[in-house]
């Protein structure tokens, strides 16, 4: 299995495009805080942008910043622009239907990850990224 860290690294950008306070900011700026390639924050700048999280301009003078306030941009919006939709393994998942066990652990399986991923982006739902940019904010001492 691979981890993913597009929501970590999505959480990140807007904490940064937060911390710049509306100042538009280049995908090359936002990667050297990331430590990261400006290509992959690109990538994510469009998922962000589809989901009306950041905005753009072109030129010179151009970049990235955020399109709401962070008070109302919450981890939940941030986690469902940026993850497909999860599965929990259960595409690739096919167990013998002539067992006991596996004609009904797929049933069972998908109520239990339902819940959790419920719970999860109920979680989500709690933390905005003015509180991340809150948190992170003490040890920033200037605009980058």
């Amino acid at each position: 299995m691979v981890a993913n860290s597009r929501l970590a690294v999505s959480v990140h950008v807007l904490a940064y495009l937060a911390f710049k306070q509306g100042e538009p900011v280049s995908s090359a700026e936002i990667a050297s805080s990331v430590g990261t390639n400006p290509v992959i924050i690109r990538r994510l700048l469009i998922l962000l942008r589809h989901a009306h999280l950041v905005g753009s301009h072109k030129g010179a003078r151009g970049g990235f910043f955020l399109s709401c306030s962070p008070e109302n941009i919450t981890l939940r919006e941030v986690y469902r622009a940026v993850e497909p939709a999860p599965d929990f393994g259960m595409a690739s998942f096919a167990p013998n239907a002539r067992c006991p066990v596996g004609n009904k652990i797929t049933s069972v399986l998908e109520k239990t990850f339902s819940k959790a991923q419920a719970q999860m982006e109920a979680e989500l739902a709690n933390v905005t990224i003015a509180e991340i940019r809150k948190q992170v904010s003490p040890v920033c001492t200037a605009k980058h």
